[in-house]
């Protein structure tokens, strides 16, 4: 029996034959994903290997390995920017790289993967690749990245179903006391809180478990969800505030780094199996509790003390300025000691001065409902699933839930944090310059609705300037470095970044994974998901087609085993025919499902800037009828290009934009001979052209479809070249019609 240690039958240090695997996979999902599998399919069959790519898309994982598959490689090449599992691959060498790696470097890393490391399946990383370094994307950089936008991604369901819960039941049962709002015990709406209330005790646990499971695997959950529950229960270190989401962060990455740690520790061989089980959860579980209940709970507690004297100190004094104050505190941490110090303050004084409580009410629901409009205001700036956990902010910003901004917050602090503090010191010197009254320990909107505020006109110009000022200075702060997470400034801060391919993604930010970790945070994460984040399809173009790619599967030799080779068919882009041979097609239905036409295409560009060519592609489209305000489509296009080039190397270009200034999806191309710098990762000019515009509403799997195809295909050195080549119109549309 051959061991994976050993190189395979028949395949010595330059022998052909290896059976490979690979798996691709980009924070999006969208191009890069397909780029890579194309780019390693045909590099194994120039040298004489076989090999099957699973892609892991937006439009979910095709070409999916089996076990067959696994059981019979003799390598796998994971080239992803986001966590791929891993535990399929035990006892085969595994080399773990970039994604961008995988298009820029196939040939070096079917090489590498001869001699990677055996995958022991103990949640032991396999090492990326010497190319992954040479290219920038450091295995430190990215995990932090990873990290922190796979706790994001993972937290934010239990934010929207505990806060939604929560809301609702405090609209529908709540009672205005003056304790607050109130359910009775013997009600149904009652228990509708409590079933919130467990979701939202289980947020900062989640946050801080799938961090420490994403640096260092299964054996790290435990341990980072026990931290995470100790950081968000002030109690056990005789704090009467949690340490919130920012402490659920801190244990976190200790706990996965605390597992990496003992798994380097030599043990007896007798004790391996039983390590990733029992020794290393139990041994790392103890260590970070006790670590932060004696170590950090104490330092946490005695920031609370603190501040509440000081606040105490500050009674009497401006109002305007104690209402700034309580403003950037309940917006710091939106639940951690800052936040709770400032409300319990507030809380406490509610029958002596209730102006205090004023103030801190005013201040509670901007970062939410401030988070919650800024995706309703430049919603190409997040990713869908930030979208969707806006609006939910939107509604626990109403009643009062702080937290429902929190996942804003942990993908991208450095720009959201900032702008929540702003809004919250706005709108807390309004209210308290105002002399706005809340007469029940509780914020938001809601309070004002039950009739518990004095001062209701002011309390709501209070709530909305602050609102606005933490929106727009949050686009603000995520324009300045890109608004998706591939630029988020928070993941460089985090020493984190998903490397120079995701910046040219079609599609804006996140998470992670969950951008988004910082997600970004994706994520930098940073979302650099981040954030590229992350992100998901919300730059994605339009187009339809009903049917998925075709599977990336490439066999050039002899399988391993002996038997009758089953040649499959290469990949379409080098074995499609030339150009004189190509078949004819109707351009208006066949070409990109239509969208692209005789009148969207263009045989020069006489641009030689990249500014003055998406002028030009735009007017090219605004032909067609479909463009209804062409300087806003342009403008749009800039702004895409401010979040990360739209050069994807290889001598192509693809600016988008999704936005209202189109009626219906379009699509055009247009060459230029001499080339356009497009700021492409790989140097290389753009010759090729695509341009693909749809309506902010237009959104769905076979966009992506049609765009992995158009990525996959580019792919294809000769489709480049007969694509280059085509004399005219007529034959550009009979190559481009081979895309299906």
């Amino acid at each position: 029996m051959t061991s994976p240690a050993d190189p395979p039958n028949g395949a010595g240090a330059s022998g052909p034959g290896l059976k490979l695997l690979a798996v691709t996979a980009c924070p999006t999902g969208i191009a890069h994903t397909y780029m890579a599998a194309e780019k390693l399919a045909q590099a194994a069959e120039s040298l004489g290997h076989s090999m099957k790519v699973e892609t892991q898309g937006s439009i979910g994982a095709e070409n999916v390995l089996s076990d067959n598959d696994v059981s019979q490689a003799d390598g796998i090449i994971i080239a992803a920017d986001k966590d791929v599992d891993r535990s399929r691959f035990i006892g085969k060498r595994v080399l773990v790289v970039g994604v961008a790696d995988g298009i820029h470097r196939p040939e070096r890393l079917i090489e590498q993967v001869r001699n990677a490391p055996v995958y022991q399946g103990d949640g032991q990383e396999p090492q990326r690749g010497a190319a992954s370094a040479a290219s920038g994307g450091g295995k430190g950089r990215s995990v932090t990245y990873k990290a922190l936008m796979n706790g994001v991604s993972y937290m934010i369901p239990f934010v929207v179903v505990g806060g939604l819960l929560i809301a609702i039941s405090l609209a529908l049962g709540g009672d205005t006391t003056s304790k607050g709002i109130v359910i009775p015990d013997d009600s149904f709406w009652k228990t509708v809180n409590d079933i919130g209330s467990i979701g939202f005790e289980l947020m900062i646990p989640a946050l801080s478990g799938y961090i420490a499971y994403a640096i260092a695997d299964r054996p790290a959950l435990v341990p980072g969800m026990v931290g995470g529950w100790i950081a968000a229960h002030g109690e056990l270190y005789d704090s009467e505030a949690g340490a919130g989401f920012i402490g659920a962060i801190v244990t976190g990455f200790l706990a996965g780094y605390l597992v990496l740690w003992i798994k380097r520790v030599k043990v007896p061989k007798f004790v391996q199996p039983i390590m990733p089980i029992i020794v290393i959860p139990i041994v790392a579980t103890s260590a970070l509790g006790l670590f932060f209940i004696y170590v950090l709970g104490e330092p946490i507690s005695w920031v609370f003390e603190r501040l509440t004297d000081w606040l105490g100190g500050l009674t009497g004094t401006s109002a305007a300025l104690l209402g700034i104050i309580l403003g950037l505190m309940i917006a710091f941490d939106m639940g951690g000691p800052v936040n709770k110090t400032a409300f319990l303050f507030g809380a406490g004084l509610v029958s002596k001065n209730p102006e205090v409580m004023g103030a801190c009410a005013a201040a509670i629901p901007v970062p939410p409902l401030g988070q919650g409009l800024a995706t309703l205001l430049r919603r190409r700036m997040f990713d869908d699933q930030e979208r969707e956990t806006g609006l939910a902010a939107l509604f626990m910003g109403f009643f009062g839930i702080t937290e429902g901004a929190i996942p804003f917050a942990a993908a991208r602090p450095a720009r959201v944090i900032p702008a929540n503090m702003l809004g919250g010191a706005v709108a807390g010197a309004i209210a308290g310059v105002a002399s706005v009254e809340d007469n029940v320990p509780h914020g938001g909107p809601i309070v004002a609705v039950l009739g518990a505020v004095g001062g209701v006109p002011m309390f709501f110009v209070a709530v909305v300037v602050g609102t606005a000022v933490t929106a727009l200075v949050t686009i603000a702060l995520m324009s300045l470095g890109g608004s998706g997470r591939g630029a988020d400034a928070d993941a460089a801060a985090a020493g984190a970044g998903a490397g120079a391919a995701e910046a040219v993604s079609l599609a804006p930010s996140p998470a992670g994974a969950p951008v988004l970790a910082g997600v970004g945070s994706g994520g930098g994460t940073g979302a650099a998901s981040g954030a590229v984040a992350h992100s998901s399809a919300s730059g994605a173009v339009a187009a339809s087609d009903a049917t998925a790619p075709k599977a990336v599967s490439v066999s050039a030799a002899e399988p391993r085993g002996g038997g009758k080779a089953e040649a499959e068919a290469a990949p379409e882009a080098e074995a499609a025919p030339e150009a004189d041979a190509a078949p004819e097609v109707d351009a208006a239905d066949q070409v990109l499902s239509g969208y692209l036409t005789e009148q969207t295409v263009k045989e020069r560009l006489a641009a030689d800037g990249k500014d003055a060519a998406i002028r030009e592609m735009a007017e090219l489209l605004a032909a067609t009828g479909k463009v209804a305000d062409t300087a806003e489509l342009v403008r749009a296009a800039f702004a895409r290009e401010d979040q990360g080039t739209t050069g994807l190397g290889e001598e192509i270009a693809i600016p988008h934009a999704k936005t209202d200034a189109v009626t219906a999806p379009v699509v055009g191309f247009a060459r230029s001979p001499e080339g356009i710098e497009w700021g492409a990762p790989d140097g290389t000019k753009a010759r090729l052209v695509f341009m693909i515009a749809v309506p902010e509403a237009a959104a769905g799997d076979e966009h992506l479809r049609i765009l992995a195809l158009l990525s996959r295909k580019l792919m294809g050195a000769k489709f480049r070249e007969r694509l280059l080549g085509a004399a005219d119109v007529g034959a550009i549309l009979r190559v481009l019609g081979e895309i299906e």
